[in-house]
């Protein structure tokens, strides 16, 4: 019922702007060329590779001006196809700002979305200033109007859950409460996830977006994720959460939904190759290979 077809269209988005970490480049063209053969058009969103100069703080959003643009180039990628499904290979958590967009225009009220994620990605500006923070606030019409202006038709919170989440910050957690949007704990999740399942019969939505950051899943045993840096400290990371799910988990989870929804997007988003990155610089520094 949701398997890829001819009208589904893939979205290479290497987007690393959005959450200011260039290694999300490289995860983006590892998942490209991980992922399945495509039955169906496959487009790359144009974004310039990192370099060593520093990403600007524009008007207390960083990369303010060049995620814009990646925003545009990604809708007008979409609008030519005019696709019935996307399917985005990430890149930071601010690729299915476009795509899921165009679904809830497309699909109206019809349409749901999961979103898989430790964080709930509902922060503005004035909380946080990389934009891969924002985008589910942006896609419900909340935050900063360089991002909710892309979405002509905001997403309804009853057609919003976040499963997998746990411990969010302060104004994450007055957001939530404020705005009823549904949740599912990590251990609600591997006991069958039974809030996801009564929300897909409560919503009344007939498809479904599901936006998967790997960020959900567990660091000491997935390791291609930010919070599995090599030699990392405790408090490297500013103590956020940190993913408790695991691969069987995520798969059990999507499976049950697709027994009831059809699935008409779908996103991966920050896969941080660690190994793959460390190996790379390597190379580029030995004999014969690198410069």
């Amino acid at each position: 019922m949701s398997k890829p077809d001819k009208n589904t269209l893939r979205l290479i988005f290497p987007q690393w702007q959005g959450g200011d970490n260039p290694p999300y480049y490289l995860g983006s063209r590892l998942l490209a060329w991980l992922a399945p053969p495509s039955h169906g058009p496959v487009e790359e969103v144009p974004v310039d590779a990192p370099t060593d100069t520093p990403l600007p703080l524009e008007n207390d959003m960083r990369g303010r001006s060049v995620l814009v643009k990646q925003i545009k180039a990604a809708q007008a990628i979409i609008a030519r196809h005019q696709p019935r499904s996307i399917a985005v290979l990430g890149g930071d958590c601010l690729v299915s700002l476009a795509p899921f967009a165009w679904l809830a225009e497309h699909y109206g009220d019809k349409l749901g979305v999961l979103w898989i994620d430790t964080h709930p990605d509902v922060q503005t500006p004035e909380q946080y200033k990389n934009a891969h923070a924002h985008v589910l606030g942006a896609l419900m019409g909340h935050g900063d109007p360089d991002l909710t202006n892309a979405v002509k038709q905001p997403i309804a919170a009853k057609n919003v859950m976040i499963a997998g989440i746990h411990d969010p910050l302060p104004y994450e957690t007055r957001f939530i409460a404020e705005h009823g949007i549904r949740t599912c704990s990590p251990q609600q999740v591997r006991e069958g996830a039974q809030p996801v399942m009564q929300w897909l019969n409560d919503s009344g939505i007939e498809v479904l977006a599901i936006h998967l950051d790997l960020d959900v899943l567990d660091p000491h045993n997935f390791r291609s994720l930010l919070f599995a840096k090599p030699g990392r400290g405790k408090h490297d990371f500013g103590d956020v959460a940190e993913g408790k799910l695991n691969i069987p988990d995520v798969l059990k989870l999507v499976g049950e939904v697709m027994t009831e929804k059809q699935v008409v997007g779908m996103t991966i988003a920050e896969h941080m190759p660690w190994d793959a990155l460390n190996l790379q610089q390597m190379m580029q520094q030995l004999p014969l290979l690198g410069a």
